[in-house]
């Protein structure tokens, strides 16, 4: 299925489907360093307040 593997077939088909897959996997992980990012933020915020 990956174009290194021999068992490959340059066809649309195969572009259309590996396209959205890396697609959809990298929106998935744009997706959870962006909520990762932000909780880590909001947490620093949050640890800050409580010290007075």
């Amino acid at each position: 299925m990956f174009p290194f593997i021999f068992d490959w077939v340059s066809d649309a088909s195969h572009f259309v489907f590996m396209g959205t897959l890396y697609a959809v996997m990298g929106l998935l992980v744009i997706a959870l360093h962006y909520c990762g990012i932000r909780a880590f933020f909001d947490w620093l915020c949050k640890k800050g307040q409580h010290e007075h």
